[in-house]
């Protein structure tokens, strides 16, 4: 199959060979057109390609010349069948005979006498037209065949019964003549199990054609004894063989090995599927992602993968239907498959479950148990016919194509870090050994079928660096993100600040962008030696956040945003006047307004503009202040052992100490410390002594963090709170958003913690205690108590007569 690049074929290939047919015979009517297309091409592969070469060349169908695809002269035989008049039907390439079979040699039709195929016979060396094959293998002509008067079905029973004295000579026979009907094909196959016995009791798989593997079958189905199916030439496996490879027969997942090519699209190794319009492999993965391959959902409507087809029609993954029933894993009453292992319901969500075995303290997929004591697939089921032993490393399991998946995961990593040499590239041995270890290995198998393989293969084969720059010169995704962030946790790259990395990629492309040297001058001035140096001086060697970026990012953006306005009425920064600021800060429709004070500011303080932008001063908490509320938060998290420990700790910094989000998230274990019987925690200057229980859900979460990332997570991470990246801690955005699932505002409550400190602490000592600034602490203190003292000075200073005014 072939993936080209017009809609109508893709999209609809019947209805695009309908109406070149209709086209050419009006006569014939849409719908005996459209049977035969849908006769001769069953398949969506097979009416793609069919369409593809008549929307190539209309021309077949009124002269039905090769070279054309098998399809073609088919579907030519079909219209033919139906009535068709003006259609031609095949036409020989050789002597232009129209043609009521096929013959094919290559793309081309051939009659009977141009088909011939001529070759030396191997008895009498004359170049003549080869009609048979001895028993050797050896070309003969008509007047050399290999003769042979003897009864071959008396042949095979002689030589079948002689290895298996179990089998009788009449179900020899019926066995063989389920096999070939003819004559010659049966003398062929008396040949070979005359000639070599031990076809049949084990060495099968060196048999020269395939009606030997089908003999066995059908004598092993008989009741035979002592005749033996054959083993895969490869892999050694006992299941069915497929296709020769150097003299072999093996099965189809061997064969599809020997197939592997490297996928154009994603750069995975696999049996190709399909190819694009260049001719270039596709792997199945791409092939049923590619958006002309999605097709609308019966349920849903939406154009997805179709999981299922049902007589209504296809359905996707999420409408595919699974019975509601009870889980008897986790107890839910949800949607349910049941398991091979057990025969028990089971949901989605255990379906993908791994965690440590209850008896065996093994971490592997669980198949039985409880949420709180689950086993896995060796103790749930214990001694199952289909656990077998794995022949490379000896694991038992469910071993469905011939190897664990440890042992297959180490294969395909091999094969895909092997440098020229076939050894392992220095460079990426942390990476094979972290990956190779992993606990799940079908995640990482998984993680290798994705567009990263490609870029491992090409680092690999020495096509790429292995550096950071390189990585850089992809287009920036997901993926690549994850895969460094992978190569950086298994040491593999030197770790680096990402988030500033990006920022500054990001304004060399925005500035750029810009359309004059003049107005690139003025952002590159502002957003280099200004923005990034400012946030580079916060940061003080520590590596940027997400949110710390995002903001630079927005003050970037918002300059942009004014230039734009400004360029758009002919106006530049330095001719504008206060007006028309204002007028653009009363724009509705204009962008990143409250941003562009940083830039305008800027601006006037060197001499660039005359515009004024006053800063916004702070007024104090906007929200409400629920002190009560806080504390019941607080004493439900301190006493409640069902919430998670990580989130009761990080719920509890923000409801106590007034921490954001962003500063939990960053917290690592050096930021606990445990000494002379006291917990103490760093979150300024000055450690906070953890008072209990406080301090000992502090411990239980640095000793029992684990993060979600399966992938380069060697366990050695010194965050406090693990993320989904290897190496890195859980996002600002995340915690927040677990928290709020807990019922906690992380805003609020952090200001009502605030608050109540401020009244409490000093400005300085809250600063160094909580590690906030100093004038932020001053501002908190003044709106919790400055405000008051202000209040009661006014009122000393008043005059009796204005005492009984309405202030009092």
């Amino acid at each position: 199959m072939t993936v080209t690049g017009v809609p109508d074929i893709l999209a609809d290939p019947v209805g695009t060979a309908v109406a070149l047919i209709t086209g050419i015979e009006p006569g014939l009517g849409r719908e005996a057109a459209e049977q035969a297309v849908t006769g001769v091409a069953r398949g969506r592969a097979v009416r793609r390609k069919l369409a593809g070469a008549l929307a190539g060349r209309p021309g077949i169908l009124a002269d039905g010349r090769s070279p054309a695809p098998r399809v073609a002269g088919d579907l030519l035989l079909a219209l033919r069948k139906a009535g068709a008049t003006v259609i031609s039907p095949p036409v020989c390439a050789g002597c232009g005979k129209q043609l009521r079979t096929l013959s094919r040699l290559g793309q081309d039709w051939y009659c009977g006498g141009c088909a011939r195929r001529d070759g030396r016979c191997s008895a009498c060396g004359r170049e003549t037209l080869i009609t048979s094959r001895d028993r050797e293998g050896r070309p003969r002509c008509a007047r050399c065949p290999d003769r042979d008067d003897r009864d071959p079905l008396a042949v095979l029973a002689a030589a079948i019964t002689a290895a298996d004295s179990s089998l009788t000579a009449d179900t020899v026979t019926t066995a063989a003549l389920h096999v070939f009907s003819k004559s010659s094909n049966l003398r062929k196959l008396a040949w070979a199990i005359e000639g070599n016995p031990g076809l049949l009791t084990g060495d099968g798989a060196r048999a020269p054609i395939m009606g030997i593997l089908r003999l066995i079958d059908e004598l092993a189905g008989a009741g035979a004894e002592n005749i033996i199916r054959p083993a895969c030439g490869r892999c050694h496996r006992v299941v069915q063989l497929y296709r020769r490879i150097d003299g072999l027969w093996c099965c189809r997942n061997c064969v599809a090995k020997t197939r592997t090519r490297p996928c154009a699209r994603c750069g995975t190794m696999k049996e190709p599927a399909a190819r694009d319009g260049h001719g270039r492999p596709i792997c199945p993965d791409c092939l049923v992602s590619d958006p002309a391959n999605l097709e609308e959902c019966a349920q849903c409507g939406r154009k997805r993968r179709v999981s299922v087809r049902t007589p209504d029609g296809p359905l996707c993954e999420t409408c595919r239907p699974w019975q509601t029933l009870t889980c008897s894993i986790c107890g839910r009453h949800a949607p349910c498959a049941i398991s091979k292992a057990t025969g028990k319901p089971w949901c989605r969500a255990c379906k993908q479950r791994w965690a440590r075995c209850a008896q065996c303290g093994t971490t592997a997929p669980v198949r039985g148990g409880t949420t709180d004591a689950p086993l896995c697939p060796a103790c749930a089921v214990p001694g199952a016919e289909f656990w077998r032993t794995c022949p490379g490393c000896g694991q038992e399991g469910r071993i469905l194509l011939g190897q664990c998946k440890t042992c297959r995961l180490r294969e395909q990593l091999r094969e895909l870090l092997a440098g020229p040499g076939g050894t392992i590239t220095p460079g990426l041995q942390g990476l094979y050994d972290n990956l190779a270890g992993c606990e799940r290995p079908s995640t990482v198998l998984d993680w290798l079928g994705k567009s990263t393989a490609g870029v491992l293969r090409e680092i690999a084969a020495g096509q790429r660096p292995l550096t950071h720059a390189a990585l850089d010169e992809l287009p920036d995704g997901k993926p690549l993100r994850h895969l460094r962030t992978i190569l950086v946790a298994t040491k593999t790259l030197p770790p680096r600040d990402e988030q500033l990395t990006r920022l500054e990629t990001w304004i060399s492309r925005a500035v750029a962008e810009r359309p004059g040297p003049a107005e690139r001058q003025l952002l590159h001035q502002y957003a280099v030696w200004h923005v990034v140096r400012r946030l580079r001086g916060r940061l003080a060697g520590k590596y940027a956040t997400y949110g710390q970026a995002l903001a630079a990012q927005r003050n970037v953006r918002a300059a942009i945003a004014l230039l734009d306005w400004l360029a758009a009425r002919g106006l530049t920064l330095g001719n504008a006047r206060q007006g028309d600021l204002d007028a653009w800060l009363g724009d509705a429709q204009a962008s990143h307004r409250t941003d562009a004070g940083n830039f305008v500011r800027w601006a006037r303080r060197n001499k660039l503009t005359t515009l004024d932008f006053a800063a916004t001063k702070w007024g104090g908490p906007s929200g409400v202040i629920d002190t009560e509320t806080r504390w019941e938060q607080a004493r439900w998290l301190l006493h409640d052992d069902s919430l998670k420990p990580e989130d009761r700790l990080a719920g509890l910094l923000i409801l106590l100490y007034a921490q954001r989000t962003s500063v939990i998230s960053r917290l690592t274990l050096g930021h606990v410390q445990a000494t002379d019987g006291q917990v103490l925690i760093q979150l300024g200057r000055e450690p906070v002594v953890l008072p209990g229980p406080l301090d000992v859900l502090a411990l239980q979460v640095a000793a029992t963090r684990r993060g979600h990332a399966a992938l380069g997570n060697d366990g050695t991470s010194a965050w406090l709170f693990p993320g989904g990246q290897p190496g890195q801690p859980i996002s600002a955005f995340q915690l927040g958003e677990r928290l709020r699932q807990t019922g906690i505002r992380c805003g609020q409550s952090r200001s009502a913690a605030l608050f109540q400190l401020a009244t409490d602490l000093p400005a300085a000592v809250l600063a160094r205690m909580l590690g906030i600034h100093i004038s932020v602490a001053v501002q908190w203190q003044r709106a919790s108590a400055g405000d008051w003292m202000a209040y009661a000075a006014r009122v000393s200073r008043r005059t009796s007569a204005n005492s009984d005014s309405s202030d009092i």
